[in-house]
């Protein structure tokens, strides 16, 4: 009994550890959220009025652009899809990538060929499991990205557009995130950045209002080519906010839950560390009794 008692006060130690880095870690990740929440909605209008500008230039003027032209038979997509550096964040990294496998079968079922670019450890560390190549890949930055960083993963995403198909370049852009609707609920998303589709942009950036006319100077090529990497950078940087703000508040609810199991794991251990105890005092008691009683019988009988 006294063995077992001993595992049992261990395992409530063990456990009771594990609980305070349980609880440090929701608190540090509910204190991140906010600020993520504040950088989600200030880079939103930007992103929304770049989104904006580009749908007025691409409806106005006849000009074909990777930005706002399909290809009439397009063969190659790159999907980029931003996973995070760290775990403990329950489903997150898994839903993301799903997200990014069905859209992969679903491009390939089209009989595109497809080129994969990263954002995170996560998704690095599945890829490269599987041996599976990657065209490109980017860590260290998930829990609080920039928009150097951002910059940085739009560049060959540009670059890939911007060249010919004929020489490794792509015909659509896609990118795969968590989207961040509220403390409890955070949804993988696949959207295609290019080429724009003119009629969903159109309702998106200005709710169904009629845009105004421009005249582009020096010309509507020019300006789309000025606007590319805008949107690329401005859509790159607000997906890898909501993919951060996403990653903290499913962490943040990943740690409460193993708070609160911690904390029902303690109280079954306690419950069986007390019953162990008192059987072990029972037997105790029960040894002595049982000792007295038999030193009795013994000196009753020597009497005799």
């Amino acid at each position: 009994m006294g063995a077992q008692l001993r595992v049992y006060k261990r395992r409530i130690r063990s456990v009771t550890a594990t609980k305070k880095i349980t609880k440090a870690m929701e608190m540090i990740a509910a204190s991140r959220i906010v600020k993520a929440q504040r950088q989600v909605a200030a880079s939103t209008p930007y992103a929304t009025e770049l989104t904006r500008a580009v749908t007025a230039v691409a409806t106005g003027s006849t000009t074909k652009h990777p930005l706002t032209t399909e290809a009439e038979n397009p063969t190659r997509a790159a999907i980029l899809l931003i996973t995070s550096d760290r775990g403990l964040a329950g489903g997150y990294s898994s839903n993301a990538i799903k997200a990014a496998e069905r859209l992969t079968e679903r491009l390939r079922g089209e009989g595109k060929e497809v080129d994969t670019y990263v954002i995170g450890r996560k998704g690095v560390a599945y890829y490269g499991f599987r041996e599976r190549k990657l065209a490109d890949s980017w860590t260290g930055f998930t829990d609080s990205p920039t928009y150097a960083d951002a910059k940085r993963a739009a560049a060959p995403l540009i670059e890939a557009v911007s060249t010919d198909i004929t020489e490794g370049g792509v015909d659509e852009l896609h990118i795969v995130f968590t989207e961040f609707v509220s403390m409890m609920t955070q949804n993988p998303v696949d959207d295609r950045m290019l080429p724009l589709s003119l009629g969903a942009t159109e309702k998106e950036a200005g709710k169904g209002e009629i845009l105004p006319l421009f005249d582009f100077e020096p010309s509507a090529e020019d300006v789309l080519d000025a606007l590319l990497p805008r949107y690329v950078e401005s859509r790159v940087y607000n997906a890898l906010l909501q993919a951060a703000a996403s990653e903290h508040a499913a962490r943040r609810r990943a740690m409460k839950s193993a708070t609160d199991n911690a904390g029902e794991l303690i109280k079954t251990l306690s419950r069986l560390a007390n019953a162990a105890r008192q059987a072990e005092i029972t037997q105790e008691i029960s040894e002595i009794v049982g000792g007295a009683s038999a030193l009795a019988d013994a000196t009753a009988g020597s009497d005799k």
